[in-house]
């Protein structure tokens, strides 16, 4: 069987940008062997656990909305866009469901920012589009290049090819499509990847500390690989690796996992 991968609505109110959005993500899913499962934003917490309980891997994706500032102790500042209560409730069943049992957790723009929020870690809410253009879009294919550690589970991942070595660090073209960024990164998440003009956090990864950073398979981007998975071999692999990893997961004994 394909192994199910829970990939919540990206928005609750802006339908247009879910329906374009959403099927992008499924498709690297499902090209990368698995099968996608869309869990609906506003449903009764239960109905939500139960669809998730069927399912072997978690994808966060990206999101038009900004994770609401009070989560990490600031105030919204005027460029900060409007939190999505019901996304991020979502967001942060499916992150305890993940750390809970172990299961592989990919999350990618908006959601590796959710995944930084909820470790303990705190946002910029906005960024100055100099000297590199974050919020570049989707019309962009190449927006800039991040420096990975090539000892890092994404350094593991990206094709040697596409992100050769350049002063120590695997350089690798992304796209960008994000004016938020991490600030400080969240309990026991490793900064793998940074943009080499303006160090921007671009990666963080690292699941349970307790058995290490390579027991459990937890890995965020601030690009997005869904939109470039035909043409990056790396994209393709950072979704293929998702995939492997929910192929052979077994869920953990509770006991085990965090609180």
């Amino acid at each position: 069987m394909k192994p199910r991968i829970a990939i919540p609505v990206p928005h609750s109110t802006d339908l247009e940008y879910s329906e374009r959005s959403w099927p992008q993500y499924a498709a690297a899913v499902e090209h990368a062997g698995g099968e996608a499962v869309k869990i609906p934003l506003g449903l009764a917490q239960d109905t939500i656990a139960n669809l998730i309980n069927t399912c072997q891997g978690v994808l966060l994706p990206g999101s038009g909305a900004d994770v609401n500032p009070q989560k990490f102790g600031q105030e919204p500042i005027e460029e900060c866009a409007p939190a999505d209560a019901s996304r991020e409730a979502v967001d942060e069943l499916l992150l305890q469901d993940a750390h809970n049992l172990y299961k592989p957790l990919l999350g990618i723009c908006f959601g590796v920012q959710s995944l930084n929020v909820w470790r303990g870690g705190t946002l910029v809410q906005h960024l100055s589009i100099l000297p590199v253009n974050h919020p570049a879009g989707k019309a962009v294919a190449v927006a800039h290049s991040v420096a990975i550690a090539p000892d890092s589970l994404l350094g593991s991942i990206v094709d040697r090819q596409e992100a050769p070595d350049r002063d120590g660090f695997l350089r690798l073209p992304v796209n960008s499509s994000h004016h938020q960024a991490i600030a400080i990164s969240g309990d026991g998440l490793r900064v793998s990847a940074r943009c080499p003009q303006d160090a921007v956090i671009e990666a963080v990864e690292g699941g349970q500390a307790s058995e290490g950073a390579t027991a459990h398979f937890v890995l965020g981007v601030q690009w997005h690989p869904e939109r470039s998975y035909d043409i990056s071999p790396t994209s393709a692999a950072i979704f293929q690796r998702l995939i492997a990893e929910a192929a052979v997961w077994v869920p953990r004994p509770i006991h085990t996992s965090v609180a």
